[in-house]
């Protein structure tokens, strides 16, 4: 998408993201100006970024009991990608997953949702830039990733493939009293397979959007996954996932074969 189509849409609200009829989905809040009000229902056409924390480069979960269970030290930094806007999904809609992969993972997380731009944000004033909430999942095509970090390549392909990011709607931070005290849950055909708590990240919300927006401007409704409990194991088609987090919101998806 060239940037002369970027600049024609403007963030329908302020300096806080709403949850409300007009924003019933949270990403659905990029329109053109002079759209009409059943945009709501359509994905935004905006290039939308998402940026997921891992531990370090060999190793999918950021819990501090994985980390120690397997006689890692704890990593000075969050590891950064992006994800592109065609790998989100709602509920209702599909986990697809592609011909050339044959290993794909669920990863059950917590996301913040960026109400402001900033840059150069320090752990202090972080949570002020931050408009809400959403459960995530990001599927993780195990079998690009091993190959990927063995050869030091982008994890691009194996993270940012389609429906490779479902979410939840948004929730105000009004509507989550601490984000660091929230459980996740994760359940394949009714079976358990991730159980963890967003206290045991180790890295917490400032600091990542400090050092996230040490090297790249953050803008309204990035979302910014802060990663996943022990437990993440690969899905097949056929497969039903469903997830929560907290007492606020459980979600529910079909994995289909592309």
């Amino acid at each position: 998408m060239t940037n002369s189509k970027i600049q024609s849409y403007t963030p329908r609200t302020h300096s806080r993201i709403k949850n409300n009829s007009e924003t019933p989905f949270v990403l659905l809040v990029l329109t053109k100006s002079n759209e009409s009000e059943n945009i709501r229902n359509e994905f935004p056409v905006r290039v939308l970024r998402y940026l997921a924390k891992r531990a370090m480069a060999t190793d999918d979960s950021t819990c501090k009991d994985i980390i120690k269970s397997r006689n890692l030290p704890l990593p000075e930094e969050p590891i950064l990608f992006l994800k592109p806007s065609t790998s989100l999904i709602q509920e209702g809609q599909n986990i697809i997953i592609p011909k050339t992969f044959n290993k794909v993972a669920h990863e059950v997380e917590l996301a913040c949702v960026i109400a402001k731009r900033c840059k150069n944000v320090s752990k202090a004033s972080a949570m002020q830039f931050v408009g809400g909430y959403c459960l995530a999942l990001d599927m993780t095509a195990q079998c690009h990733l091993q190959i990927a970090r063995s050869k030091g390549m982008p994890w691009a392909l194996g993270k940012g493939f389609d429906t490779s990011t479902p979410v939840s709607r948004l929730f105000t931070p009004d509507e989550v009293s601490d984000p660091h005290k929230l459980k996740l849950w994760l359940k394949v055909n009714g079976n358990i397979r991730q159980r963890g708590n967003t206290a045991d990240m180790i890295f917490k919300i400032p600091d990542i959007i400090e050092y996230a927006s040490k090297h790249m401007t953050l803008e309204p409704f990035d979302v910014i996954l802060t990663g996943t409990p022990g437990g993440a194991d690969p899905v097949a088609p056929g497969d039903i996932i469903e997830c929560g987090m907290g007492d606020l919101v459980e979600m529910k998806f079909n994995v289909v074969a592309e």
